[in-house]
């Protein structure tokens, strides 16, 4: 065989390597997870998986998908990511990354909070106590709902461990993957810091109740974590209130993104306190980005307390960084999931 020969077949197999793995399009479908008892509702599942189908853009409220919906799933995934939205958010908030991932070979299921979304706010404004309790609960039983579903199941690539599983999430989904990962709150932890450092990170000790009346959680409340999920990815996350020793204990492998310019949540007490503690710190920093800079862009002016969720800092190219925002947490799945 000759060299020029062995030249064109070696390229011709690096592209057949790349159109496989970019062969994938984005399905979509929305699915409903039963609750615990009978009486309790259900939860909201948006399914971002990959499919060979066609997809279609598709305006959703104020935002947007790029996806087959309804598209008949591939057989086999590489694994399960939960996708937990921030405060009063949606399961559609971040469907550029859910996208991204699904064409990447994985299957996302971004819920809904019950209580906590742009709807229904009954959690942290009727039982505050139970908001920091209930969300991890809530991202478990979907996990739950997901791995018991004769549709999917079989689906999930498994090995030795069982199915693998990651989780991601921003702001109050941030706190919610780290306590599937272990992390624990502690509520005083909050109080105190809000009655010292109000002043210094305002929305996140203005909201709802403020930090010092917040009740804690009861002593005997079992722990939040979630043995099945393997790798994390916290955005911006809500991270005061995590114990330093329960950090540090915190087994999968963890992600931690910060936005330099988060007003939301000032680094320094959340993201940064979070990174510090944990025992492999992973931190990457955003430059110029403001808090809401890891969510797709709404298509209209949506007001939150730090002003238009859609707006960002002088330079900073939204659509740009959740390309290569997306790049990065795939390798990150890839490598810690594989």
């Amino acid at each position: 065989m000759t060299c020029l020969l062995r030249r064109i077949l070696a390229l011709l197999a690096t592209l057949l390597v790349a159109a496989h793995a970019q062969a994938y399009e984005a399905g979509w479908m929305q699915i409903q997870a039963l609750g615990t008892t009978p009486d309790a509702p259900t939860t909201t599942v948006a399914l971002y998986y990959p499919t060979l189908a066609v997809p279609r853009a598709i305006a959703m409220g104020p935002f947007s998908l790029h996806a087959a919906i309804g598209g008949k799933p591939v057989d086999k995934v590489k694994a399960l990511i939960l996708l937990s939205h921030g405060i009063g958010g949606s399961e559609l908030g971040h469907s550029v990354l859910a996208q991204a991932l699904a064409r990447s070979g994985y299957l996302v299921a971004a819920l809904r909070h019950p209580g906590d979304n742009w709807q229904d706010r009954s959690l942290i404004e009727k039982s505050p106590e139970r908001y920091f309790d209930e969300r991890p609960r809530q991202a478990s039983r979907v996990i739950d709902a997901i791995l018991a579903d004769p549709a999917w199941k079989d689906r999930i690539a498994t090995d030795s461990q069982g199915p693998r599983v990651g989780a991601l999430g921003h702001s109050a989904g941030g706190y919610t993957v780290l306590a599937l990962a272990g992390a624990r709150p502690d509520v005083s932890r909050m109080s105190r810091h809000c009655l010292a450092e109000a002043a210094e990170d305002p929305i996140f000790c203005g909201m709802g109740r403020s930090g010092a009346a917040m009740p804690s959680l009861p002593a005997a409340t079992p722990a939040l974590e979630d043995e099945r999920v393997r790798a994390i990815v916290a955005m911006a996350p809500a991270g005061v209130l995590l114990s330093a020793e329960s950090l540090a204990t915190v087994r999968p492998a963890t992600l931690i993104y910060l936005a330099e310019l988060d007003r939301f949540l000032v680094p320094r007490f959340h993201a940064e306190w979070v990174a510090s503690k944990l025992t492999a710190p992973n931190l990457r920093r955003v430059s110029n980005a403001w808090h809401f800079a890891f969510m797709d862009t709404p298509n209209m002016s949506l007001p939150s307390p730090d002003g238009d969720v859609a707006a960002n800092p002088p330079g900073f190219d939204r659509a740009a960084f959740l390309k290569q925002l997306a790049v990065e947490i795939t390798a990150f799945f890839d490598k810690t999931l594989r």
